[in-house]
C-alpha cells in the first residue's frame, strides 16, 4: 500500500520560503519518478517540479524555475521542494504524487497530473 504524506505548507510573506516534504511508504523514491503539482481554488491541478528520468533528471514549469528546487532523499524516501521568492500568486495546495516506474517520457510530460498513479492529501501553502 502506497502512502505519500505532505507537509511543511503554511502561511508565508511575499519574497519568503517554505520547504516542503513528502514521506513515502510502500514505494521506493530511487526507482521511480516523483513531482510536485499545486492546486488553486477555482483553477485546474498545474504541475511544478517533477523528476522525469531515474538518473534524477528534473523539470519546472516556467513560473518557478530559479525560485523552486526539488530534492530528494533516497535513504529517507523523502522528497522536498524548496520554494523562496514566494509571490501571492504560489498559494495552493501542494500535491506530491508518483508515477508507476520511470520509463521514458518527453521532461515536459513529467508535468501532466494523468502521468502519475498515486498522490497525496496536500498540504497548503498561502502567501500574502
Amino acid at each position: 500500500h502506497v502512502q505519500l504524506v505532505e507537509s511543511g505548507g503554511g502561511s508565508v510573506q511575499a519574497g519568503g520560503s517554505l520547504r516542503l516534504s513528502c514521506a513515502a511508504s510502500g514505494y521506493t523514491y530511487s526507482s521511480n519518478c516523483m513531482g510536485w503539482f499545486r492546486q488553486a481554488p477555482g483553477k485546474e491541478r498545474e504541475g511544478v517540479a517533477a523528476y522525469y528520468t531515474g538518473g534524477g533528471s528534473t523539470y519546472y514549469t516556467d513560473s518557478v524555475k530559479g525560485r523552486f528546487t526539488i530534492s530528494r532523499d533516497n535513504a529517507k524516501n523523502t522528497m522536498y521542494l524548496q520554494m523562496s521568492s514566494l509571490k501571492p500568486e504560489d498559494t495552493a495546495m501542494y500535491y506530491c504524487a508518483a508515477r508507476l516506474g520511470c520509463a521514458y517520457i518527453l521532461a515536459r510530460y513529467s508535468l501532466r497530473p494523468t502521468e502519475y498513479v498515486y498522490w497525496g492529501q496536500g498540504t497548503q501553502v498561502t502567501v500574502s
